[in-house]
Parts: structure tokens; C-alpha cells; sequence
């Protein structure tokens, strides 16, 4: 009996090996499929590795009879613990802050009132049309529940669309906008959850707006003390003096470890890994010696890429799992008609935040250029209608059981439509969001790329107030990348103060982060003197501003 136990043991344990292998050798074909379709105006690497996926989810049901589409069984632990949080991270990391928090407002009311309004549109349009279609009552937190998850875009795949050097403003809102958009759908889905909305009193919606506005705040605040907890600890010991590993070991860890504590608080840990990596770049990062930043930030890049890769790749597998498909294979009519429901709601609960938002919005600007056009907030628009993994994962989180699979009827309906959802809205909307820029926003071509762009570490020491690690570390990073220290003028008028709030409070936070932040956790600037560092050993000091 027991060494049957045994050779089922190794049997099973080969067989894992044998799937890994397979799914590593697609994640190959993923990058290498999609350097080759780089320059292709439909294609993107997203919806390459969903294609993939699905063309390995059919040879996959052909060789097992129709059983299994599967190499590797998903789960929403694999990808909550897992998987988002690099993406996320790196997404802080990359960010080019002075222009995110120029655009904060907008970002603000995009990704957390817009959110809120797209939820409140889908959550009723369901409520009515499904009890039209004959498919069921939703009790209140269902419909809720439905609302925030197909509330939440897929920022991994429009920003794959989007390019920061030719619509550096729409780039910065739609990223903004997106990052801001999976935290407070998350946030608002768990927020549901907590609550039994069965029996709802007088002061449900206040104690509802308040665990929302407390998880919000929370999770930004764990995140921003993470950051400066691992810049204040390299800054005083500073470990690149004997190893690099362990300074880009601790800042891989103290990252991890702030979105595990909000997993663990029940905080939002997207919120949390977004504002820890914009603080550890912005502090942590200047901290660490020249080699260490060149390989915190291509392995923050690499972990993210692999990570995104992995996601969409399995979503194609998963999209053709038979399980699930054969619950509601008796009536195909009704999974259309829900799919078909969900995209029209997804359709116009963006459409009714992204237009009135946008008029007012621009009734602040000042200058034309500071406006969004309606050709940019057709493409903002747009841009936000492809959802993806999160919405995947809060799908699985509210209609699968613990064994994986939906076994009711609606379970399973709801689960096929957000699959059917989110290959429709990727692979429409993400082949058509390039070419609509091209036809709304023409724009003259990019200058060529250099050939030879790598320079040697002394070439890179110049005093010039460019990135003095430019050619390794890309054109994406505004720590050294966005050096402009313009200086805006102090509002003669309150009218001045309220039309142009975001540049008041760049100046001033600029002024106290000079004076009490940087001295303490360090930061461009205030770099640790160490003489056999790589950094001092180049002999110029860092630039002064972000």
C-alpha cells in the first residue's frame, strides 16, 4: 500500500514537472512571439500570450478528449499572493511622479469616483435587466459584488497600447487612473463583502463610505511608511559598502512584506505595493549604490513582465475550461445574453464618468493646453474598456466554491461571462485602442533609436542634469529621467489656488520634502558618503530634483 502511495506520489510529481515545463517553454514563445510583433499596429504583447493561451487550451482539450484545457489549475491565492503583487509594484516604481501627482485630482477622480459611479451604473442595470431576462433575482450585495468586479480595467494591457513619449498626459491618466481604478475595486468588492447588506438601516451607506474611506487611507499609509522604513535602514547601514545583494535583497522583501501585512490586516495590498514602490523610488532607490539601481530596476521590470506574461497566458487556457462550460452548455442563449448584457454595462458605466468628469475637470484649467480635448477623453474612455485578470480573480472569489468550479447555474453563468468579457474586451478594444490614437491624435514619428546606446559607468557620471544612468535604465524613470526643477510662481489670488491646486502643493511639498525628509530617509541629493562606494567613485553628485 505504500509504495503504491509512493509511485502515485512520483507519478504525480513528474507530471507537475512535465506541465511547468510546457508553460515555461509557452512564457519563451510569449516573449519571443511578441518581440517579433513589436512594431505591429493591432498586436500587443497582452493579447499575444491570450492568443497563445487559447491555441495551447484547444491542443490541450484535443490530446485529453475534451477534460482538461489545463496545464497548471489557477487559483486566486496563486494570483492575489503571487502575481499582482510585481506588476503592481513596478508599476509604482516606474511611475513618473511629478507628472502623477500633477494629474492627481484628475487620476483621483477617474480611478476612485469614477470607479464608484461605474459600479453603481453596472450594479443597477443588472438588478433591472436581469429580472427582464428571466435569469433571477440578485439580492443587493450580488449585484453589488458584480458591479465592482467588472468596474476594474485591465491597466496591465492599455498601457502595452500606450506610449508616455507621444501622449505623455493620456499615458499618465489612463495609468493613473488604472493603478487607482484595481485598488478601489478590490477595496470596494471586500468592502461588499464585510457588510450584510440583506437588512440594511438607516446608517449603512455612512458606515459603508466610512470602511471604504478607512481601508483607502489605511492601505495608502502602510504602504508609505514601508517605503520609508526600508529607506531609513539603507541609508544609515548602508549594505552596498559589502554586498549589493542585500541592499536590492531588502528592497525586494520590504515590498513583499508591506503587501502581505495589508493582506493580512485585510487593507487593500494594491494601494499598499503601488505607494511603497513610489516612495522607494523616489527615496530607497538613491539610497543603494549605481549597480544596485541598475538591478533593482531591471528585476522589478523582469519579475512585472513574466508576471503579466503568466496572466494572460493562462487566461486563455482558462477560458476554455470544460468544467465550467458544461453547467451552462444546455442553454448558450442565456450565457450570450448575460455576456452580452455585462459589455453594454461596462459600455456606458465608463462612458458616465469619463465625459461629465472630464467637463469638469476642465473647468479648472486655465491654459488649452491643461484641457482634455474630446478626442482625448474618447480615447480615455476607450482605453479603460478592456478588463482582465482582476476582474478574473474577484469573479472566482464570489461565484466559484472552494473546490474551484461554480456548481450552480448562475455561478457558472456569471463565471463564462466574465471570461467571455474579458476576451471580448481585449481583444476588441486592445487591437482598436492604437489605431483609434493614430486616427484621433496624429502625431509626428519618433525620432530613431540609437544603435548603441550603452555607455560605460565613468561616461554615465556627467554633470549634465540628465539621468546618469539614462542608457541602462531606459527613458521611463522619472527619478533621474524628469530633472526639470521649474518653479511655479506662488497664486497671487484664492481664484489662482483653486485653479491651479496641484502645482501649489507640488511647490510646497517640494519645499518640506528639502527640508525634513530627504535629510532623514535620504534621496537624490543626500546620498550616504561612503568613499569606496560605486557611486562616490565617480566623483560627480547626484542631481538635486526630481
Amino acid at each position: 500500500m505504500a509504495l503504491h502511495l509512493f509511485q502515485m506520489l512520483k507519478t504525480s510529481d513528474y507530471a507537475s514537472v512535465i506541465s511547468m515545463n510546457l508553460f515555461v517553454a509557452l512564457l519563451c514563445a510569449c516573449i519571443v512571439i511578441g518581440h517579433l510583433l513589436e512594431e505591429n499596429r493591432w498586436i500587443n504583447e497582452s493579447i499575444t500570450a491570450l492568443l497563445i493561451g487559447l491555441c495551447t487550451g484547444v491542443v490541450i482539450l484535443w490530446i485529453s478528449g475534451g477534460k482538461s484545457s489545463h496545464l497548471l489549475v489557477f487559483s486566486e491565492d496563486l494570483f492575489f499572493i503571487y502575481l499582482l503583487p510585481p506588476i503592481i509594484f513596478n508599476a509604482g516604481f516606474q511611475v513618473k511622479k511629478k507628472r502623477f501627482f500633477v494629474n492627481f485630482i484628475t487620476i483621483m477622480m477617474f480611478g476612485a469616483i469614477g470607479t464608484l459611479i461605474s459600479c453603481s451604473i453596472i450594479s443597477f442595470g443588472v438588478i433591472e435587466i436581469f429580472k427582464r431576462l428571466g435569469i433571477g433575482t440578485l439580492e443587493l450585495g450580488e449585484a453589488l459584488a458584480i458591479g465592482a468586479i467588472f468596474a476594474a480595467t485591465d491597466s496591465v494591457c492599455t498601457l502595452q497600447v500606450l506610449n508616455q513619449d507621444e501622449t505623455p498626459l493620456l499615458y499618465s491618466l489612463v495609468f493613473g487612473e488604472g493603478v487607482v481604478n484595481d485598488a478601489t475595486s478590490v477595496v470596494l468588492f471586500n468592502a461588499i463583502k464585510s457588510f450584510d447588506l440583506e437588512q440594511p438601516g438607516h446608517g449603512i451607506a455612512l458606515q459603508f463610505f466610512g470602511n471604504f474611506l478607512y481601508l483607502f487611507i489605511a492601505s495608502t499609509m502602510l504602504g508609505f511608511l514601508g517605503g520609508l522604513l526600508s529607506a531609513y535602514i539603507i541609508k544609515k547601514l548602508y549594505f552596498g559598502r559589502h554586498s549589493t545583494d542585500r541592499e536590492v535583497a531588502l528592497m525586494m522583501l520590504m515590498a513583499y512584506l508591506t503587501y502581505i501585512l495589508a493582506e493580512l490586516w485585510f487593507l487593500s495590498g494594491i494601494l499598499t505595493v503601488f505607494f511603497c514602490g513610489i516612495v522607494m523610488s523616489h527615496y530607497t532607490w538613491h539610497n543603494v549604490t549605481e549597480s544596485s539601481r541598475i538591478t533593482t530596476k531591471h528585476s522589478f521590470a523582469t519579475l512585472s513582465f513574466v508576471a503579466e506574461t503568466f496572466l494572460f497566458l493562462y487566461v486563455g487556457m482558462d477560458a476554455l475550461d470544460i468544467e465550467k462550460w458544461r453547467f451552462v452548455s444546455d442553454r448558450p442563449g442565456t450565457s450570450v445574453s448575460v455576456s452580452s448584457v455585462l459589455l453594454a454595462l461596462v459600455l456606458v458605466g465608463r462612458a458616465a464618468f469619463v465625459f461629465p468628469l472630464s467637463f469638469l475637470m476642465n473647468l479648472t484649467k486655465k491654459s488649452e493646453n491643461d484641457k482634455l480635448s474630446f478626442s482625448m477623453q474618447v480615447i480615455i474612455w476607450w482605453a479603460g474598456l478592456m478588463r482582465g485578470a482582476v476582474s478574473m480573480a474577484l469573479a472566482y472569489n464570489e461565484f466559484s466554491s472552494t473546490s474551484g468550479h461554480a456548481q450552480l447555474r448562475f455561478n457558472a453563468t456569471m463565471i463564462t461571462s466574465t471570461i467571455t468579457v474579458v476576451l471580448v474586451s481585449t481583444m476588441v478594444f486592445g487591437m482598436m485602442t492604437k489605431p483609434l490614437i493614430r486616427y484621433l491624435l496624429p502625431f509626428p514619428p519618433p525620432p530613431p533609436k540609437r544603435k548603441n546606446s550603452t555607455v560605460s559607468l565613468d561616461e554615465s557620471a556627467s554633470p549634465s542634469p540628465k539621468s546618469i544612468t539614462v542608457p541602462f535604465l531606459g527613458s521611463n524613470h522619472d527619478s533621474e529621467v524628469e530633472t526639470d526643477a521649474t518653479d511655479y510662481q506662488r497664486p497671487s489670488s484664492i481664484r489662482d489656488l483653486l485653479t491651479t491646486p496641484t502645482h501649489t502643493v507640488h511647490r510646497l511639498w517640494r519645499r518640506f520634502d528639502d527640508a525634513f525628509m530627504r535629510p532623514v530617509f535620504g534621496g537624490r541629493g543626500f546620498v550616504p558618503f561612503v568613499p569606496t562606494s560605486p557611486t562616490e567613485c565617480s566623483g560627480q553628485p547626484s542631481p538635486e530634483w526630481d
